[in-house]
């Protein structure tokens, strides 16, 4: 996978286009400039409403449209990548000024994204990366650094374990994101150097399956975790949603979340909080969903043809279980 580092700057496009897949949810929301000029028009394609993270992620980005006073064609790609390149070309036949889409998985993008370019619409991609076989496909990524997520998570579980007082073999449970997606092929790679590096000898993942990024599926895998290997004692989840159907699962096994087996998650969702203030989950690492007014910005720059930084990162925390309660009244999302 290309490095999000080493991407070029460049302004993109993209072209001819198909209708909407049926399946799909597509809304606009129409808005005029200011002096009543033609306001900007975003086409926008979300991954889907997978977790409560992604739900803050659209809300955010609707919201920051609006107040800019963009015309937004906002679609839901239900989690399909075949509904979001058919969203991007009907984005693409109706002259949209820019786009923006979350991708579902990183592969299989360059035949849309070259016929965005052929017709010089600007794409802009959000919180998840993609492999191109040219660079200038796109004009930068606004998102966060998962690679590095998973670094802080394995690093915060030395912290946990070091609280928890838990002594001998490391034996750990991993529910994966989407099979394909940036977040769950970076997350787990940051959490691997991690454990490499420095617990090659006492840390083990010894099961490791896709949840999907869904409460449902988190619940369902960590029940088969717990059938096939019931010594589980730490449980790192690439997100809160799965944690927290794991958490079902594992309380349905008789055994305590939060101290029977130790959880790490990523995101920060306000339900992760709840989990966190119960004891139920040992600490989260943030990965910021509010990333609507930072699009928006980037979005005008790339319309007015100003260069911007090849990745726009957001700004993250990471907070361990005595922090929940005081930080749960201010989490917006």
């Amino acid at each position: 996978m290309l490095s999000r580092r080493n991407f070029l700057t460049a302004a993109v496009g993209v072209a001819a286009a198909t209708g909407l897949a049926a399946c799909a949810k597509e809304d606009d929301s129409s808005s005029t400039g200011s002096g009543g000029s033609k306001a900007l028009v975003l086409g926008f394609s979300q991954v889907g409403s997978e977790s409560g993270w992604r739900s803050a992620n659209t809300d955010s980005v609707k919201a920051a449209a609006k107040d800019a006073g963009y015309t937004l064609k906002f679609s839901d790609a239900q989690q399909k990548q075949e509904n979001q390149i058919s969203a991007i070309r009907s984005y693409i036949t109706q002259g949209v000024d820019v786009i923006a889409f979350s991708p579902v998985v990183v592969t299989g993008w360059d035949a849309v994204l070259k016929e965005a370019k052929a017709k010089k619409i600007p794409v802009v991609l959000t919180d998840r990366s993609v492999e191109t076989s040219d660079e200038s496909l796109y004009v930068t990524l606004v998102g966060s650094d998962f690679t590095d997520e998973g670094r802080r998570a394995g690093k915060i579980l030395e912290k946990v374990i070091a609280k928890a007082g838990l002594k001998g073999d490391v034996k750990i449970a991993q529910l994966e994101g989407t099979t394909g997606a940036a977040p769950a092929i970076e997350r787990a790679k940051g959490f691997k150097e991690v454990m490499e590096a420095d617990h090659a000898d006492d840390w083990k993942i010894v099961v490791s399956q896709t949840g999907d990024f869904t409460r449902a599926g988190g619940k369902q895998v960590m029940a088969a975790f717990l059938q096939s290997n019931p010594d589980i004692n730490v449980l790192f989840a690439h997100n809160d949603d799965m944690a927290i159907g794991a958490i079902q699962s594992i309380e349905a096994a008789g055994k305590k979340p939060g101290k029977d087996i130790l959880i790490v998650s990523i995101d920060g969702v306000k339900d992760g909080f709840v989990a966190m203030s119960e004891g139920k989950i040992n600490a989260i690492v943030e990965c910021n969903p509010l990333l609507g007014p930072q699009l928006m910005e980037v979005v005008q720059k790339v319309k007015d043809g100003q260069s911007v930084e090849r990745w726009i990162k957001t700004k993250e925390g990471d907070f361990m279980q005595d922090q929940a309660a005081a930080a749960l009244p201010t989490r917006k999302y």
